[in-house]
């Protein structure tokens, strides 16, 4: 059998077979790269190799079940009576056998027997709080485990997932463990042996910090990590988390292609029709986002087309469109970031409206605002209408990781009026629409990538220069660039060349010479890696500046 390469990390268990032990390192590394389906295939060949092996049956339970990113109310009750049913099943084999195991290993059996119901009840949250409990107790007495301390600061986050901060305030957020876990996880990295290639530790203090008001914290977590685990394309992904919210669009592009390389050959031997495929999407999603912010089309363009190209078949994706659906119309966005307003309208539309809902929704947005740059007001009013009900058909379960698609269009729909608009001759209105798109694409609940592909204020800021209304845009790009306080730090876009361009033009436009110098230094920077001129925050500007 071939075998993944998955790095070094190894827990000694109870078991006198060597091929057991290596099946449960194996297994526990996809673990901690959140491959839970994977985790549980290997933590049965482990069981295989060794019938008695107590810690593969833990491992079992431990990759059921909901996690940070699944949370258990968006999984089917069918998903959940399974995950209840494979994890009640892997307890029960434990209680029923006399193990010889050490005390920790005792310890992590009991307190994964209370993560689970006896069957698939509406409400896990008293069982996550339970096991999040028990594993404060195993902490206690085995603070220097780091897998103990990697488990229990997971799960203590799992009680909150994406919750772990308020982003207004920058505190943490109400009823999460946010410090504790914060502390767990510095305290393990900074005293204990080997912590630092430690995959568990590190994936989690990324996603800590990611919401906090000092991601940068967890730079060199992601450095590391990146390297750590060669064919796990999530944990080589996860410092982008980070990179993209400290302006680092080269690192979020690099990363995300060795990511896609590793899941190429994950795709080639598992197929698609697996939950890792969201995973897979999540790395495209990230290289197009990335790719967008640096100005560089090409690999924006492959990206998306090589997304589409790897989803599962149809008839698996009518079984899950509300997870992957959502990814088919990424090149849309990329097509509007970057003015190619004739593909746009040279796109075919799908031939299913139902299943392609999100689709058929983004691809109206588009055809609206390329018919409203290109000068066909007529046709760009008719599309608006088409997008009110394709709009209205998208169901309410399809998502895009953390957001619904049908809060995700609430943009589109603004954005394309703004748009439509402003070409339309009715300044005033555009600017109303344009300024809710602002906020509502800011109101999004946290995700990385952004729920939305192009900011919105690379729209207003542009219309805002095309109209001479400089003060206003000036404003709208040091919020955007991170550079005032009047934005949660998720809705900035560091150093991005756009709105770096288009503060340049409102410093020099005022004749501020000394900000101005130090913002040309930053954009020359940006400008070296983009492939097309920028000339504007957004190609919707007619009167775009030399």
């Amino acid at each position: 059998m071939t075998y993944y390469e998955l790095g070094t990390y190894s827990r000694h268990i109870s078991t006198a077979s060597a091929d057991a032990q290596r099946w449960f390192d194996r297994g526990l590394v996809w673990l901690y790269g959140f491959n839970h389906e994977a985790a549980i295939r290997y933590f049965r060949k482990a069981l295989e190799a060794d019938p008695g092996c107590a810690m593969a049956q833990w491992g079992i339970a431990a990759a059921s079940g909901p996690n940070y990113n699944q949370p258990w109310e968006g999984m089917e009750h069918e998903e959940r009576q399974q995950a209840v049913a494979i994890a009640r099943s892997a307890i029960a084999s434990l209680q029923n056998e006399s193990f010889d195991l050490s005390d920790v290993e005792r310890a992590l059996i009991d307190a994964v027997s209370k993560r689970f119901p006896e069957e698939a009840v509406e409400d896990i949250a008293p069982y996550l709080d339970a096991y999040a409990d028990a594993m404060r107790e195993v902490h206690k007495a085995h603070s220097d485990d780091p897998d103990v301390a990697a488990l229990f600061a997971e799960a203590m986050m799992n009680r909150t997932p994406w919750q772990l901060w308020d982003l207004p305030t920058g505190a943490p957020a109400e009823g999460a463990d946010t410090l504790e876990v914060r502390d767990v996880l510095e305290r393990a990295l900074d005293a204990l042996p080997g912590a630092w290639d430690h995959p568990g530790l590190l994936h989690f203090y990324i996603h800590l910090m990611e919401m906090s008001a000092t991601p940068e914290a967890a730079l060199r977590h992601g450095d590391r990590l990146s390297t750590l685990v060669p064919d796990a394309g999530h944990l080589i992904h996860m410092g982008t988390h980070i990179d993209v919210l400290c302006g680092d669009y080269h690192s979020v592009v690099a990363r995300n292609a060795k990511a896609i390389e590793a899941d190429r050959k994950w795709l080639k031997r598992e197929g698609a029709d697996n939950f890792y495929t969201v995973y897979r999407c999540h790395n495209y999603h990230f290289l197009i986002y990335g790719a967008m912010f640096l100005g560089q089309p090409r690999p924006a363009l492959e990206a998306a087309e090589e997304l589409v190209a790897t989803l599962p078949d149809e008839s698996t994706l009518r079984e899950m469109a509300d997870w992957f659906e959502a990814f088919v119309p990424m090149k849309m966005h990329v097509l509007i970031r970057f003015g190619m307003w004739n593909e746009i309208l040279a796109a075919e539309m799908p031939r299913d409206a139902e299943l392609y809902a999100m689709t058929t929704a983004v691809m109206r947005y588009a055809r609206t605002v390329a018919l409203a740059n290109t000068g066909d007001i007529a046709g760009a009013e008719a599309e608006t209408e088409e997008f009110d009900k394709t709009h209205r058909a998208v169901p309410e379960s399809r998502m895009l990781f953390n957001n619904t698609c049908q809060d995700i269009l609430k943009i589109a729909e603004a954005m394309m009026r703004g748009e439509l608009a402003y070409k339309s001759g009715d300044e005033e209105a555009a600017f109303d629409h344009l300024r809710r798109s602002v906020e509502l694409d800011d109101s999004l609940p946290y995700d990385e990538p952004w729920g939305w592909m192009q900011p919105t204020s690379h729209a207003l800021g542009a219309l805002l220069l095309d109209a001479g209304r400089f003060e206003e845009a000036e404003a709208v790009y040091r919020a955007d660039l991170g550079l005032d306080d009047t934005l949660a730090r998720a809705c900035q876009h560091p150093a991005n060349v756009w709105s770096l361009h288009g503060l340049h033009e409102c410093l020099t436009r005022r004749g501020e010479n000394v900000e101005r110098l130090h913002v040309q230094r930053l954009l020359d920077r940006a400008l070296a890696r983009a492939e097309v001129p920028v000339r504007a925050s957004c190609y919707c500007r007619s009167k775009a500046a030399a």
